[in-house]
């Protein structure tokens, strides 16, 4: 997580860090209460882990490694004289008149009063994610909503291929459908081989994947100049009408780009915008201000950092994080219907369930 320099968490306030989960955020107000990002950042001091925040925002181990969050961890579960079963595959929970008691495993079975369900997404599969937890849950009467991929790149039908070198600030995307048109996302877009990438794809990714399931292709509006309208536009061509239309987009986005946005509109990019037919200066204006495009497809859960979708969170008892249905059974982090945004979130939310859970 977070390029692997391990983004734990950020310093929002405990009402902001809520809002960004929509209405998910309420459910997790007791997790969050019990172990917040403080109580994090004390827990990891506490192990021989500091911590910082070097944007003021997003909190990583001072060593910017995973693999110090990863050692500390292991170290501790040693401390503590844990046992950990390594290649042993969970096959089943165990049930009997609706309580746990216990599991099965390709290495025996377990008996036990209480489990915590931890399985993850089905993002990153090479890390041994396969979607176990979802079915198990099933078995046991919890309803799954449909597990998705999330923050990951979407591949688009136009070709920005010659943009690749370009990263382009404060952009501002939203679906080009009437039933999501309310829905949007702000941040820096990078161009890829395939389509777009950056903070703002990533966290949008979560709403057109979904769709990409039911539509052939999902269109997309896509602002890449923040607070300009078409009067600002038109007032800047205006006043440029005898320079080539490149000339004055180039004082407003990169040349590359400039260019595959007039072979889109189909306007020639070193022609005078004095001279452009009427429809024309329209289409150019318009395009510029609010380009539309289309999302043709992703990189699926190979590409996935987090899965949108999964054990519903009716079935869960928020205070605790037991099954309303199956006393002694718990879960923790992504297996159940949570995911946030680029920036720590997520793995707050393991934690902070996780210790919720546990508790």
């Amino acid at each position: 997580t977070g390029g692997g320099k391990c983004n734990l968490t950020n310093r929002l306030s405990y009402e902001d860090f809520i809002s960004k989960f929509d209405k998910n955020g309420r459910f997790m107000q007791d997790a969050l209460r019990a172990f917040f990002n403080s109580d994090l950042q004390d827990f990891f001091s506490s192990i021989g882990v500091k911590t910082h925040a070097p944007d003021g925002f997003r909190v990583f181990p001072i060593s910017h490694q995973s693999i110090s969050i990863v050692n500390a961890l292991k170290d501790e579960l040693d401390r503590l004289q844990i046992t950990t079963l390594l290649s042993t595959k969970v096959l089943d929970i165990m049930v009997e008149d609706s309580r746990v008691i216990g599991i099965k495993t390709d290495n025996g079975d377990f008996s036990s009063k209480k489990i915590i369900l931890a399985t993850g997404g089905l993002g990153y599969p090479r890390l041994g994610a396969q979607g176990e937890g979802y079915e198990m849950a099933q078995k046991l009467s919890h309803h799954i909503l449909p597990p998705h991929p999330a923050m990951l790149p979407l591949e688009l039908k136009e070709d920005f291929s010659t943009c690749r070198a370009d990263t382009i600030p404060n952009v501002k995307i939203s679906i080009g459908l009437k039933k999501y048109k309310k829905l949007h996302a702000n941040g820096d877009l990078i161009f890829t081989k395939e389509g777009i990438r950056g903070p703002v794809v990533l966290d949008f990714a979560r709403e057109i994947t979904p769709l990409l399931a039911q539509y052939e292709q999902v269109p997309i509006i896509v602002n890449f100049i923040k607070d300009l309208n078409q009067e600002k536009l038109y007032n800047l061509f205006k006043a440029n009408s005898t320079k080539e239309i490149i000339e004055v987009l180039e004082t407003l986005l990169p040349r590359n780009l400039c260019i595959v946005l007039c072979k889109i509109m189909d306007i020639d990019p070193y022609f005078l915008y004095s001279k452009l037919v009427g429809h024309k200066k329209e289409v150019l204006l318009s395009t510029i201000v609010a380009t539309p495009l289309n999302v043709i497809g992703h990189g699926g859960f190979e590409k996935a950092m987090i899965t949108r979708g999964g054990v519903s969170l009716k079935e869960i008892d928020s205070k605790t994080m037991q099954s309303r249905l199956v006393e002694g059974l718990y879960f923790a982090g992504e297996v159940v219907d949570i995911d946030g945004p680029c920036g720590g979130y997520n793995l707050q939310w393991a934690f902070s369930s996780g210790f919720l859970a546990g508790s």
